[in-house]
């Protein structure tokens, strides 16, 4: 009978994290050039950025994920930390499952655009919020904000 491998500590899943954070930089930034380099530098008119750039630069870190997932079981930031993503029994990683992992770990990243978009766009032209003058947090919770005066 051969022994189960521990579960990953906090400190090395943090560690990894870190350092796919810095492998993921480099490739957007890699992409961003290759992008700037391909469309003359009409990436962005200076105010508004191309439709297609940030779905393209999200496909890309997806991409380093799910094949670093299913080629070898880990990413660049796991390696030093001897983390290895695997099956219940061991086995390499499918790509549905990989996709399946990148799904669940990109929930956390939606909720908090839907949070930001959905909560700004209330606050903002929410009627009874431009009435009150307040924060989306003043609204949400009845009251509102306001200046001391001084006497």
């Amino acid at each position: 009978m051969t022994a189960q491998p521990l579960p990953a500590s906090l400190v090395r899943r943090v560690g990894a994290i870190v350092y796919d954070a810095l492998a993921v930089t480099a490739i957007v930034m890699v992409v961003g050039l290759l992008c700037q380099l391909a469309t003359a530098g009409h990436v962005t008119d200076g105010a508004h950025i191309a439709w297609w750039y940030q779905p393209l630069q999200g496909l890309v870190v997806a991409v380093y994920f799910l094949v670093s997932w299913t080629r070898g079981g880990q990413t660049l930031g796991m390696r030093p930390w001897r983390i290895r993503v695997a099956t219940l029994d061991g086995q390499p990683v499918t790509p549905v499952r990989a996709l399946l992992r990148l799904a669940v770990g990109a929930l956390p990243l939606f909720g908090l655009a839907i949070f930001w978009v959905g909560t700004m766009r209330w606050a903002l032209w929410s009627q009874r919020c431009r009435r009150l003058r307040g924060s989306w947090l003043a609204f949400g919770s009845g009251n509102r904000d306001a200046t001391e005066r001084k006497d």
